[in-house]
């Protein structure tokens, strides 16, 4: 345990940026070669989308075609290598204080202020004193390695969320939540429902605010309470 030493960085590192750059590049020109030499028989098809489209691409001669297809099935490649690097997390730990960066937003949470740290499916979780989530950062980062570099600076890392079996499922007039919590969850539910995942996030932080605590399973809500929540009455 090393509680002052050099910040431990874990991110996807030079493998994850070869991935998004090269590979994926790669198979996007893969896949628009394949489109191009296939568009005859998708043209065909008669349940196929934009038939027209296909048609009018198997008309094309091949030394034209077929390159072109390349060319764009690359570049859409590297549209999507722009946006997974421009979404890239890394999480920097040190004794005081961990740095965690998505992207270009970045925030800062002591070590003072944590009383748990752990994995919840693909999303890092810290909690406070009061049991509330200080971050829920989601990620593809090891699992081994985020581990070890919280253990290395004397986090407290824990297996599991030390509050699994508080949950409860979510039910709409679910006893026992403050008073407005409800409605909050209502309009989560709708959002999650609908796929707004920056509205649902910004229910989650609204519902921290009641004291209340959220995880999602498969776009079901469970929800527990942390021990400032304002219970009714």
């Amino acid at each position: 345990m090393r509680a002052y030493g050099t910040p431990t960085v874990v991110s996807g590192g030079s493998t994850e940026l070869v991935v998004l750059w090269v590979g994926i590049p790669l198979v996007g020109g893969a896949l628009g070669g394949l489109l191009v030499a296939g568009a005859g028989w998708v043209a065909d098809l008669p349940w196929a989308p934009v038939q027209g489209l296909f048609r009018a691409v198997d008309g094309l001669p091949d030394r034209y075609a077929l390159p072109g297809g390349v060319g764009v099935g690359i570049l859409v490649g590297l549209v999507i290598a722009a946006i997974g690097t421009a979404e890239r997390v890394r999480v920097t730990v040190s004794g005081t204080g961990v740095r965690l960066r998505e992207g270009s937003s970045e925030r800062e949470i002591e070590r003072r202020d944590t009383r748990a740290v752990y994995l919840d499916g693909k999303h890092l979780v810290l909690l406070d004193a009061d049991d509330a989530e200080l971050a829920r950062q989601s990620s593809d980062l090891p699992a081994k390695e985020l581990a070890e570099a919280f253990r290395e600076h004397g986090w407290p890392w824990t297996e599991t969320d030390p509050h699994r079996e508080a949950y409860r499922l979510w039910v709409p007039d679910l006893p026992g939540l403050p008073a407005g919590a409800d409605a909050l969850l209502r309009a989560r539910r709708e959002a999650l429902a609908h796929d707004r995942g920056g509205e649902a996030k910004e229910l989650r932080a609204e519902l921290a605010r009641y004291g209340v605590v959220v995880r999602d399973d498969s776009k079901r809500q469970h929800v527990r309470l942390t021990r400032r929540a304002a219970l009714p009455d």
